[in-house]
């Protein structure tokens, strides 16, 4: 067996005859064992954080979706439809006309963005199991489904038809502006269903039947905002993008659901970056500890080092020594710390200790790769730090 590690093994777990060191050394192992601990807990937090955020959104948006590469509408033929849907890997697609509107109902006025879908837009997604009131609308009808916070903004219900809702838009062109009427189209239509996604979904859109956002933008019957696509099971994704492109061009751009939720990943990703770095430095301070007791172990064992270096060993293999107490010291604790972590992760997955509110808790994802940011975090901050105390043994101190 290599002597440095059986010494090194031998004074971690050993109790000293000084009472203090021993009362050091327990306290920068349960720091240790604490940070790291509460380092996997954050990680898993925030992982569940981001798995909560971009559930809601995966309900309305689809695997891919197709949007012009200039301006904000395109020319979709029918022949370019089949072509589509007959694209090795493509489901189901549905063609969307999208654009910024007035909304006002009862002398109340919001902006908002109208969503014109067709009859499969339910096929991409599954925007209809967000629907907390009434119902999907009808296709060819002026009906619309608002979101939550629209409906409670402007005061309205479902199947209100005493009070319709109002909806605007600017009419392209130039020219002189005769009266307010003129500068735009508008669109009478009741609101048959309450969408509830999330807060800002839910103050944002409308939706409408496509036909109906057409007429409000004077748009043509081949003219669209984008097409949305649902993916086979098990297809490729970028193989299903070079044969879309291949058959329209470069005349269009293709968003999978990571870009389509750019701003969000950015956000979630960087407070994750922004708490690993926190919690990082309490380990760094927790490590303080550690090489304070490894030093007040080192002078506490003078009297053995120079028994040692009478023996023979010499100076490095004396470091050596201190270093794999050290070493051993953080990675046992690392590892206590993070089955401690699990388990409380994995009872908060199971039986909802902590609660957001009375009927959601806070959810906690488990992932490897958290598993093994917290031992690689612990074990090269904790071989710095053993190779800090132990670079403090000089001969000067181990020479009788």
């Amino acid at each position: 067996m290599n002597v440095a590690l059986y010494i090194a093994k031998r004074y971690l777990f050993t109790k000293s005859s000084n009472n203090a060191i021993n009362i050091m050394t327990i306290i920068a192992a349960s720091g240790v064992v604490i940070a790291s601990a509460a380092l996997f807990i954050v990680l898993s937090g925030f992982a569940g954080l981001k798995d909560f955020s971009l559930e809601f959104s995966s309900f309305v948006d689809p695997d891919l979706k197709i949007v012009p590469s200039e301006g904000k509408s395109f020319l979709l033929s029918n022949d370019d439809v089949n072509a589509l849907k007959s694209t090795e890997g493509v489901s189901s697609l549905t063609k969307i006309v999208e654009e910024r509107v007035v909304i006002e109902f009862d002398g109340k006025k919001k902006l908002a963005t109208i969503k014109g879908v067709d009859e499969n837009y339910v096929k991409v997604t599954a925007i209809d199991s967000m629907i907390i009131q009434g119902n999907w609308f009808e296709s060819g009808t002026n009906q619309v489904v608002s979101g939550g916070g629209i409906a409670y903004s402007l005061s309205f219900g479902v199947l209100d038809y005493a009070k319709n809702l109002m909806i605007y838009v600017p009419k392209p062109g130039k020219g002189q502006i005769n009266s307010i009427k003129s500068i735009f189209n508008s669109v009478e239509a009741y609101n048959v269903g309450v969408f509830d996604i999330n807060e800002e979904l839910n103050n944002e859109y409308i939706y409408a039947d496509i036909e109906t956002a057409r007429y409000l933008l004077n748009y043509n019957p081949e003219q669209i905002s984008a097409i949305e696509l649902k993916l086979s099971e098990g297809s490729d994704e970028t193989l299903v993008r070079s044969r879309i492109i291949s058959k329209l061009g470069d005349k269009i751009e293709i968003k999978n659901r990571t870009q389509l939720n750019d701003t969000l990943y950015k956000m979630l990703n960087t407070e994750n970056v922004a708490v690993y770095l926190i919690f990082t430095l309490v380990i760094i301070i927790a490590l303080f500890n550690v090489i304070g007791a490894l030093i007040m172990m080192i002078l506490d064992k003078k009297d053995s080092l120079h028994t040692l270096f009478n023996l023979g060993t010499s100076t490095k293999d004396i470091k050596r020594i201190f270093f794999l107490q050290g070493s051993l010291m953080t990675s046992i604790g690392g590892v206590i710390g993070l089955c401690i972590g699990f388990i409380i992760v994995f009872l908060q997955q199971q039986f909802a200790l902590v609660m957001i509110t009375p009927s959601l808790p806070y959810p906690v994802t488990i992932k490897a790769i958290n598993f093994l940011i917290v031992l690689l975090t612990i074990g090269v901050l904790g071989v710095l730090a053993s190779k800090i105390a132990s670079g403090r043994i000089t001969k000067t101190l181990v020479k009788p």
